[in-house]
């Protein structure tokens, strides 16, 4: 995996309103996207996942996108959610939020087994949690900045410079 840069004539030089250098740029002037990518054998791209949504748990980057859409085709579960939780030995450890489809009940163990079947041991999350709603974007995209606050010491490590590596 990978961030993916651009550059060319259709890519625009600078923000609008940016007052000085963009950081969003390399000094060569290649783009940086904030998409985490990866290139399979035949040449094939595929978004991965956002690099600020991207879990970097003990020197491995896991996909937030991947386990969420792996939670959601569980029949029971509506909406799902990723997060990285900081963790004092892993840096950062995936924190999972579910909603289940109306009249269906919660259940770690079968969902955790879904995933478990799925990835390999080290991107299951240490723990699903259950929630009635996951607040949204006006984009209906998942706030995952509210998430990743509100359960931010989940795993026993209240300020992010407190982790260890």
């Amino acid at each position: 995996m990978g961030e993916l840069e651009v550059r060319g004539a259709w890519v625009a030089r600078q923000y609008y309103g940016a007052d000085g250098p963009d950081d969003r740029f390399t000094p060569d002037g290649w783009f940086r996207t904030g998409d985490i990518v990866t290139i399979d054998h035949e040449g094939n791209m595929t978004i991965q996942d956002r690099a600020k949504d991207l879990v970097k748990s003990g020197g491995e980057w896991i996909s937030s996108v991947a386990l969420e859409g792996a939670l959601m085709e569980h029949p029971d579960v509506a909406e799902a959610a990723v997060v990285a939780v900081p963790h004092a030995k892993w840096d950062e450890r995936p924190l999972a939020v579910v909603v289940m489809k109306p009249g269906r009940t919660f259940d770690e163990a079968a969902l955790r087994g879904l995933l478990e079947r799925m990835f390999a041991k080290r991107w299951v999350p240490d723990a699903i949690l259950p929630a009635d709603a996951i607040l949204k974007t006006s984009a209906g995209k998942f706030l995952k900045s509210a998430l990743r606050e509100q359960h931010r010491a989940h795993y026993g490590v209240a300020d992010e410079s407190a982790r260890g590596g």
